[in-house]
Parts: structure tokens; C-alpha cells; sequence
């Protein structure tokens, strides 16, 4: 609703000039009550152009994710710290700070399907899309890399080991799974026969019909850690930003968390007792 109300811009593609006025006019509430510059956010363009508007925005967003989660591997070869970098390239008025955190990997309704539309769009007309393919490849890549850190941790032996996921929704504030990177996390835990323990603030009902009976569905996030080994922080919900510290530890078998969206502060979760892995950033001495 927030998005629709107050859209950065409002594309109207029409061929007919009889076409713009009346959607000028549908718009115009939108556009009066929110905005009073000279430049207008309505923006009239060709049929063509209005489509490629969208496809192009949101293949820009994920290209800008997947470079990111690139930087973040090269962070990890050499010893960089990709929150940093970040900071630096977002203060960059060329670049700015939005869409240029490390993560698990896009997911959601509208990038993955955009993304693909648009290669395949571009491919009818022959054009081969080679950015875009790689982005698509990046992202796939990027959602394995807590299920192998993970694997890697417990030296390739999960079977009958508890984990638990805070996070199933593809972001925070909504309940939807669409190509979220918890459930690639979850299956290939499950097929290593992981005991998976999840909690999600609004996408329990969704991860019901998504996950089925395999995992067990906890009712709060510290109730998903009961007897976990390994704690996976997939979606970044407000709620898991401060956790109680000591009363984790106490849920737990084993301190060993790996935080898919670097929202904890890794000097000071090692001082706490924690293993830790986060992405981009300083890898622990034990490493």
C-alpha cells in the first residue's frame, strides 16, 4: 500500500494520445497529494518502454545484490570486511547506499521472475543476455552458501544433528516463501538428514504448506533453538536484531550461530562465547 501510494514514479504506456489524459487524470490524486516539484513523477512513454521499465528496475535491484554477494566471496579470500565496503561505495553519490548488502540471495515474487522474464524477452529478439544470466547463476550459487558452511562446520556429518533457522519469508514483513533462500537452506539440510527447527513472525502458515511435516515449526524463535547445535539467521525481521544472548546459550546444545544477513556485531558475538560466521567479514582465528 505504502509502495502504491507513494511510488518513486508512475509510468503510463499508451500508443494513442487519447489514452494519456484519462490516465493522467485516474493518477492525479496520487500525484497532487504527494508531490510539489517541477519535475513530475508521471512519466509517458511508448508500450515498449513502459514494459522494459519494470523488467529493467528490478534486474537493475538484483544485479546490485548479486555484485554485492560477489564482493562479499572476494571479502572472504582476502581478508576484507564487506559492511565496509559497503559504507564506502554507498556514500558514492554515483551509487548510493540502497540494495548493497551482502546476504543469502534474492528471492521473492518479483526478482526472480523479472529477471528471467527479461533474458528470455531479450532472447525472442535475439539478444543474449549475458549480465543477466550471471546474476541468475550468482543468486543460485549464493543460497547454498550457509547450507556449506554449515556442512563444512560439522566437517560433512549432519545426520541426526539440530538446527534451527530463525527467518523462512524472502524478507522481513510479509509472509511470502516465493523462491525464499530458506527453503533451498532447509531442503538440503533435510537431505543430510538435519533435524530442522524454524520460526518465522508471519510465515509459519506459509511455511506449513511450502515445508510440509519434515521440520518441526516452533512457536517462538528461542523455542527453535531448544537443543539446536546450529542456529541459520535467514531473513532479517526486527525481532532478531537483539536477542537475549545468555538465554539462547541456555536453549542450545552448542553456541554456534551463522548469520546469513550479518545483523550481529562479530566481535562481539565471539566475545560472548559464540562461533560465529557471517559473510564478507573477518573469518574467526579457529578458521
Amino acid at each position: 500500500v505504502e509502495d502504491f501510494m507513494r511510488p518513486d514514479r508512475i509510468v503510463i504506456g499508451t500508443e494513442s494520445g487519447h489514452g494519456h489524459s484519462p490516465m493522467r487524470e485516474l493518477y492525479a490524486p496520487l500525484h497532487l497529494m504527494h508531490y510539489n516539484t517541477a519535475q513530475s513523477p508521471l512519466l509517458e512513454m511508448d508500450w515498449a518502454s513502459a514494459e522494459l521499465c519494470k523488467y529493467a528496475s528490478n534486474a537493475m535491484l538484483a544485479t546490485r545484490i548479486s555484485f554485492m554477494n560477489e564482493i562479499a566471496r572476494v571479502c572472504d579470500r582476502v581478508g576484507a570486511n564487506v559492511d565496509q565496503v559497503r559504507r564506502a561505495m554507498g556514500a558514492d553519490r554515483r551509487i548510493g547506499p540502497e540494495f548493497l548488502r551482502a546476504g543469502v540471495g534474492y528471492g521473492g515474487s518479483c526478482f526472480p521472475k523479472d529477471v528471467a522474464a527479461l533474458i528470455q524477452f531479450a532472447g525472442t529478439h535475439d539478444y543474449d543476455f549475458q549480465i543477466l544470466q550471471a546474476v541468475e547463476r550468482i543468486n543460485r550459487r549464493q543460497k547454498t552458501w550457509l547450507f556449506e558452511e554449515i556442512y563444512n562446520h560439522f566437517n560433512g556429518v549432519l545426520s541426526e544433528r539440530t538446527v534451527a533457522v530463525w527467518g523462512l519469508a524472502f524478507k522481513p514483513d510479509t509472509d511470502d516463501m516465493r523462491d525464499a533462500p530458506a527453503i533451498s537452506l532447509i531442503e538440503d539440510l533435510l537431505r543430510c538428514g538435519a533435524r530442522v527447527q524454524v520460526y518465522d513472525p508471519q510465515a509459519m502458515t506459509t511455511a506449513k504448506a511450502v515445508l510440509g511435516p519434515n521440520v518441526v515449526y516452533a512457536g517462538t524463535s528461542y523455542g527453535a533453538l531448544c537443543g539446536a547445535e546450529a542456529l541459520a539467521v535467514v531473513t532479517e525481521w526486527e525481532e532478531f536484531r537483539d536477542p537475549d544472548g545468555p538465554r539462547m546459550h541456555a536453549a542450545m546444545a552448542s553456541p554456534t550461530l551463522f548469520d546469513g544477513r550479518n545483523l550481529y556485531d562479530a566481535q562481539r558475538m565471539r566475545a560472548e562465547g559464540w562461533t560465529y560466521y557471517s559473510i564478507g567479514r573477518p573469518r574467526p582465528a579457529f578458521m
